[in-house]
């Protein structure tokens, strides 16, 4: 099967990278993970600089021990202001939740994840190039 696409996901709790890594490949993307923005960053200029970048980023809003989707957001759009990114949180009232586009972001994925949700996501992000 051919990938529809490649997706970095940054969550720092390890259920939540278990059950979207299958939910991902049930779709047809390919998941590459990471456990906070920090790394999240590391692995999208590398991905980048190697000539195969993401289609889309999502990043988890709140990561207790390390750096969150907020700052995470704000140096990989210093590397490439073209790249679609996601936040991602159970804090729905957060006002990046609620006015994600004000700050940059290109869609909004609230927890706990439906595959309905994730697939709409993909399918207007990824599939539909907006």
């Amino acid at each position: 099967m051919t990938s529809k696409g490649k997706v970095l996901l940054m969550d720092d709790e390890q259920v939540i990278l278990d059950v979207t890594k299958e939910v991902f490949k049930f779709l047809g993307y390919d998941l590459i993970f990471a456990r906070d923005g920090a790394v999240a960053v590391d692995i999208f200029n590398k991905e980048r600089n190697k000539g195969v970048p993401f289609d889309l980023v999502i990043l988890d809003l709140s990561v207790p021990d390390g750096m969150g989707g907020n700052e995470a957001f704000e140096k990989i759009h210093a590397i490439d202001s073209q790249a679609k990114v996601v936040i991602s949180s159970g804090y729905t009232n957060d006002p990046l939740m609620t006015d994600f586009t004000s700050f940059g972001f290109a869609g909004v994925l609230a927890k706990p994840y439906r595959i309905s949700d994730i697939k709409t996501l993909l399918e207007t992000l990824i599939q539909k190039k907006i």
